[in-house]
């Protein structure tokens, strides 16, 4: 089943966001004609795995102002958390504090270590969809603009270009990136199932470290984040 909503494009800019949640809802509640059951009731979708990045002494890029990119993540993480929970869905997440996914004693902290245990987090969910929170820096403060990268498999690809697609869709229509391979980023080359790298924006330019510092903006990317794995494991088409 395949289901195609129509957007308004009067809606306001949070209604046009959180539009992508209602969709992935409306999915959950189409009854089966025969049975009366919910879409959600005859087949499991597979569970969204939330990951913050690294955390706790590895704070990633640090803005000119001090900003901590582990920081922002989790932000964005968590209310993917929430806005999840609220439609009934139980993520899995990498972490939940300003930590890294294990403990480490005085000068024990390997970066190769922290990324084994997040892949092993994420892959211990036999049919999951990992989506990772990162931001992005540069030496320079002229580059912006979100950018997803994508597991190896078609899967990964269909996932990424969605996801690049709505965040310019919704939060950023003058962004002329596009979804990319992942290279050899070890938690996209390890992963089991279809998984993304969302780069939130990046910490180097100034006018977007503004915006994803605002809770406001914070929200919006994890309802565009979220709602895309809902038009992905529900087969949702926005027009």
């Amino acid at each position: 089943m395949f289901l195609t909503l129509k957007l308004n494009r009067n809606l306001s800019f949070p209604a046009l966001v959180f539009f992508l949640l209602a969709a992935g809802l409306s999915v959950l509640l189409v009854h089966n004609l025969t049975g009366g059951q919910t879409v959600a009731a005859q087949t499991q979708a597979p569970r969204l795995v939330i990951d913050a990045g690294h955390g706790g002494v590895d704070g990633g890029a640090i803005s000119i102002g001090g900003a901590k990119e582990s920081h922002i993540n989790l932000d964005i993480a968590l209310r993917m958390e929430k806005l999840a929970q609220f439609y009934g869905c139980d993520p899995l997440m990498t972490r939940r504090e300003d930590r890294g996914a294990m403990d480490y004693g005085a000068g024990e902290y390997s970066e190769h270590r922290e990324l084994v245990r997040r892949s092993e987090l994420a892959n211990a969910v036999p049919d999951s969809v990992l989506i990772s929170v990162h931001q992005n820096n540069y030496p320079t403060a002229q580059p912006k603009g979100a950018q997803v990268l994508y597991a190896p498999g078609e899967d990964s690809r269909a996932l990424g270009l969605l996801a690049q697609s709505n965040l310019i869709r919704f939060l950023d229509p003058d962004n002329r990136r596009v979804a990319t391979p992942g290279g050899n980023i070890y938690l996209l080359t390890h992963a089991a199932g279809p998984a993304i790298l969302v780069e939130c924006g990046f910490m180097s330019n100034f006018e977007e470290l503004e915006k994803l510092l605002k809770a406001d903006y914070q929200i919006s990317l994890a309802a565009v984040l979220t709602g895309t794995y809902f038009q992905y494991v529900h087969g949702v088409s926005l027009t």
